[in-house]
């Protein structure tokens, strides 16, 4: 069961597409980010495995975009 936010105007739908979208590019170069500094770190374990969690909540936040996305396709 869908929740239709904008009751069929395609040209409101097509704005939150585009929100979404943007929101899952942030959010995948956030974490791409935050793995990428994590993977550098040597001598700060503490440091790492918060920049790996941030990464993780990136990914959570990505899957919760996708499937919103996916639900107002429909």
């Amino acid at each position: 069961m869908g929740f239709n936010l904008f009751n069929g105007k395609n040209e409101e739908k097509e704005i939150l597409k585009d929100v979404l979208e943007d929101a899952i590019e942030t959010e995948e170069n956030l974490m791409r980010t935050y793995l990428i500094t994590a993977e550098r770190i040597h001598d700060d374990s503490e440091l790492k495995e918060r920049l790996e969690n941030f990464a993780e909540g990136n990914a959570k936040r990505t899957k919760q975009l996708i499937d919103e996305l996916n639900e107002n396709r429909d």
